[in-house]
């Protein structure tokens, strides 16, 4: 019989060794943080007249600084408010010094002029002798007027003509499964199965009204890697949650993980992921427009991040939607997106092979930028947009709504960042059945 050893190897040893400097990190680490103080001046950076954060055109941006000196002890500082652009160009900087007493509040007020649409982050640094606070707040002026030039390609319409066209050549196999256990006494949910471009499977759930038709309709649209169910949000308008390609039950032929669609297939336009993903979109249309207790002249997209940009892109590429409710929008002004966020994941899929470039990177994204899809949207356009948020900035936000050729209107959120919350979930249900009025 073998015998097993308690002598430890020297890799067991260095394991054991390493582990232990890793867990002594940790812990020190930990103290650290936890014996931190908190900074002895609270800074809070407010918009003087706009309570969202948005200056009209020909107007100064005027800020107040709300200081408070949390110490027992006087503090004599060096207060420095700067602005840049949202690409972190310097554009202006004033200081002064000012004495804060003893647990006392201070509010002091900068303004500035700019001439450019657009977004800024104003930078406030209270500095005393032993330390410093920092706050930053971006802000926006005239964001109506933002206009970027278009990326299009010349084959971009064709392209997407041809796109449409091989979706509708697969035969959708619409197949509804009742969900008994999902239904409730006011609706009747389905899972329902697909095939959609290239024959890809799809799924998604379908909630109806338990009341006689026809009813407007609603497609409501992922998240990146977000699993769509039945929400039962509802009660007179009916519900497609949809699964594009490589989301929640969507993933017969196209896998989730890992969670990457942004690179796949990103070396060539007719094998990128999102031709697919948008086509998914339209095939959800299709579905609608397949029930006769659907009302097909009131059909509505919405969704968030991603599923903000496939609102738009579904708006775009099927003209049977007739509102369009994008909440922090992805997918949009890549040019701009790549210079105000970071991705590592994309600069390290760039950088892998030789032949890739950000030059062929950024054509194959103009395809799918729905800044460039706007321009075909007609539909009125309801947009939520974090007036913080680092994942999709809203200066992308506005480059693709201000293109659209339909009514529009938005809800900024001065101190969101990408994630908008309940209330403006509320709105946009609000919205759509204010329009649609079921």
């Amino acid at each position: 019989m073998h015998k097993s050893s308690h002598r430890c190897s020297l890799k067991d040893r260095t394991l054991i060794v390493l582990f232990a400097s890793l867990l002594l990190a940790l812990l020190i680490s930990n103290h650290s943080s936890y014996g931190k103080e908190p900074d002895p001046i609270l800074i809070r950076i407010e918009p003087t007249d706009d309570i969202n954060g948005i200056f009209n055109a020909n107007e100064p941006l005027r800020l107040d600084v709300h200081l408070e000196n949390t110490k027992e002890k006087e503090l004599e500082t060096l207060l420095t408010c700067s602005l840049t652009t949202d690409e972190d160009t310097f554009i202006y900087s004033m200081s002064e010094k000012h004495l804060i007493a003893a647990r006392d509040k201070s509010t002091r007020k900068f303004r500035f002029n700019v001439k450019d649409p657009g977004f800024y982050k104003v930078i406030v640094k209270c500095a005393w002798e032993e330390g410093n606070s920092i706050q930053i707040m971006q802000i926006g002026y005239d964001p109506e007027s933002v206009q970027p030039p278009l990326t299009k390609e010349p084959d971009f319409e064709s392209f997407w003509k041809e796109s449409m066209t091989a979706l509708k050549q697969v035969d959708p196999q619409f197949e509804l499964i009742h969900s008994p256990e999902k239904s409730t006494p006011s609706l009747t949910v389905y899972e329902v199965k697909m095939r959609s471009f290239g024959g890809t499977r799809i799924r998604g759930w379908y909630e109806v009204p338990n009341k006689e038709g026809p009813f407007p309709a609603a497609l409501r649209l992922p998240g990146y890697g977000q699993n769509m169910k039945p929400v039962g949000i509802f009660k007179d308008i009916a519900l497609l949650s949809l699964n594009p390609r490589g989301h929640g039950n969507s993933q017969e032929d196209i896998k989730a993980e890992p969670k990457n669609y942004w690179i796949r297939g990103l070396d060539d336009k007719e094998l990128y992921y999102y031709r697919g993903a948008y086509m998914d979109c339209v095939r959800g249309i299709d579905f609608l427009c397949s029930r006769k207790e659907i009302n097909k002249s009131k059909i509505a997209v919405f969704g968030g991040s991603q599923g903000g940009g496939l609102s738009f892109a579904t708006a775009s590429l099927d003209q049977r939607v007739s509102l369009c409710a994008p909440v922090v929008p992805f997918l949009a002004h890549w040019k701009k997106y790549f210079k105000t966020s970071d991705w590592p994941e994309m600069n390290e899929w760039v950088e892998s092979k030789k032949e890739r470039t950000w030059e062929r990177t950024l054509k194959t994204l103009s395809y799918f930028d729905s800044m460039n899809l706007a321009t075909r949207i007609k539909c009125p356009v309801f947009m939520g947009v974090g007036l913080q948020d680092p994942v999709c900035p809203p200066a992308t936000n506005f480059a693709a709504l201000n293109h659209t050729k339909g009514p529009k209107k938005y809800q900024v959120y001065a101190r969101a960042r990408h994630s908008l919350g309940p209330s403006h979930q509320e709105r946009v249900r609000h919205w759509i059945r204010a329009n649609f009025n079921p």
